[in-house]
């Protein structure tokens, strides 16, 4: 198979399940697009101005969830998971059509979107791949958190850690090659919260679906979940999903190292931000084989996830 090459899928997925944070039910059609088309999201509950790009100057907030909007207000939010699995599974181009603004939660991590898109299978053009170069190192920091990106010769790497007070949680860390590791681990791991803060999440209009089928919930250190963990580092690891998915709305995949300490959406969009404010900081690279990176050769993208 040809994996410098831009995919899609061979047909429709269509999900149905609530929104995390509105609870709403929605459905969700995943279709295939031409190449060069990109991830495009679509709002069928709108009659018109219902097209929204998934890039990083259009995202409108970034607290507890990635939500993009075009010029005319028009929103879709927690697109993070989904984007995640597209970027993990390298699919440059599909129409995501939703009736709803939320794109649905399902288990809480980009399980379901990966298993489906390896059900219906991927579809390769001949059109080669584009990928972002990082060529200079940018830094953006808020209190205690922070992130960076620095230029990487052959990989998308990440180092993130997170800092919990709960000792369930506690500190963990883990680092990634996108490009070359199992992303298994990566792609089940659930989106999580601690059991004190559900009220004032909902009470500020967020979390509203949530549950203990589609998030871990953690309660003076004991989970709640009857399933358990994952994996021993699912903490990180969805952290690690939620920054993959959120690098993914620069349109291109990168080759670069991350390293992040108890960031998220928000910082990750900052990062983005300032690495697109001078064109110096990066390059747009076509790939083609003879200059394939062999890590670009993801010899996992057609693995079957559990």
């Amino acid at each position: 198979m040809s994996f410098h090459k831009q995919k899609t899928i061979n047909k429709n997925i269509q999900l149905t399940g609530v929104g995390l944070h509105s609870g709403q039910l929605v459905n969700l059609i995943i279709k295939p697009a031409a190449p060069n088309n990109g991830i495009v999201f679509i709002r069928k509950d709108l009659d018109k101005n219902n097209i929204i790009y998934p890039q990083v100057n259009n995202v409108c907030n970034a607290m507890l969830c990635t939500t993009i909007s075009n010029e005319f207000g028009i929103k879709v939010s927690t697109i993070e998971h989904l984007m995640g699995a597209l970027y993990g599974l390298g699919i440059d181009n599909v129409l995501v059509e939703l009736d709803n603004e939320e794109v649905p939660i399902l288990d809480g991590s980009a399980k379901i979107f990966v298993k489906e898109i390896l059900k219906v299978g991927i579809k390769i053009s001949d059109v080669p791949i584009k990928v972002i170069r990082i060529n200079k190192p940018v830094e953006f920091k808020d209190g205690p958190k922070s992130i960076s990106i620095n230029p990487s010769k052959i990989n998308l790497e990440i180092d993130f850690e997170i800092k919990y007070e709960d000792h369930l949680i506690g500190n963990q860390r883990n680092t990634l090659k996108v490009y070359e590791d199992d992303l298994n681990e990566t792609f089940e791991s659930r989106t999580f919260c601690l059991f004190e803060d559900i009220k004032k999440l909902r009470e500020m209009g967020f979390a509203k679906g949530g549950s203990l089928e589609n998030a871990l919930v953690v309660k003076n250190g004991n989970l709640l979940n009857n399933e358990g963990l994952r994996n021993k580092k699912e903490f990180v690891n969805h952290k690690i999903l939620d920054c993959i998915g959120d690098l993914y709305t620069t349109g291109y995949r990168i080759v670069a190292s991350v390293t992040c300490s108890q960031g998220g959406h928000y910082l990750t969009n900052k990062l983005l931000r300032e690495v697109f404010k001078d064109k110096e900081n990066f390059s747009i690279l076509e790939i083609k084989e003879k200059n394939l990176p062999h890590t670009l050769i993801h010899k996992n993208f057609l693995r079957s996830i559990a």
